[in-house]
């Protein structure tokens, strides 16, 4: 039977990239203030930051949580089963860009944390989904210093531009209030004010 800080030490010595601990007490403050019925989760891993955001659902809520690596789905699977959330914690299993397009929402706010060049595109289904008053999160927006910088290396260069891409859209779009908070890696906070 896992509980939650064994889960979070067991994604760490296996270097499965989970939500930093500052990270997660910033958008513990925001669900706090916003109590959703209805999360939506881009990028599952091992079902840590669902677990986490799921004491801040109203009763009856859920959380959709969306991962393609076979592995980490078994094991969020089993995380979430030990943490007794299966009623809580839906895994929609497959590539996010395929699945998006089939959910409908509305969701109270949208965690957007997987492949960082796609995320101007989760951004625009987030933002079909999105009730107003609703709030999309980004997190690694900065992605280790390298989205503000010039950096142009080749290897992480689709992500990087994923990401300016993504900052750019959310500063552009009037329907929303965007705060990006130098947490973590990097954290974008949007609000959809109409």
């Amino acid at each position: 039977m896992n509980n939650i800080e064994q889960i979070k030490q067991k994604a760490l010595e296996e270097h499965i990239p989970i939500i930093m601990d500052e990270t997660l007490e910033e958008v513990g403050k925001i669900l706090e203030k916003l109590k959703p019925i209805n999360i939506l989760e881009i990028g599952t891993a091992v079902g840590y930051s669902a677990i986490r955001f799921s004491k801040y659902l109203q009763d009856g809520g859920y959380i959709d949580t969306i991962e393609r690596d076979e592995e980490r789905i078994k094991e969020a699977i089993q995380n979430i089963k030990d943490m007794n959330l299966e009623e809580k914690i839906h895994i929609f299993e497959g590539d996010a860009l395929e699945i998006l397009p089939k959910l409908t929402g509305p969701y109270d706010m949208v965690f957007i944390d997987a492949a960082k060049g796609k995320y101007p595109i989760f951004l625009q289904e987030a933002l079909r989904m999105l009730r107003v008053g609703g709030i999309i999160i980004g997190d690694n927006v900065l992605y280790k210093g390298y989205v503000l910088s010039d950096y142009n290396k080749h290897k992480q260069r689709t992500a990087v531009r994923g990401l300016r891409q993504f900052l750019k859209d959310l500063e552009e779009n009037e329907n929303l209030e965007t705060k990006l908070l130098e947490v973590g890696d990097g954290l974008i906070v949007s609000k959809k004010i109409k």
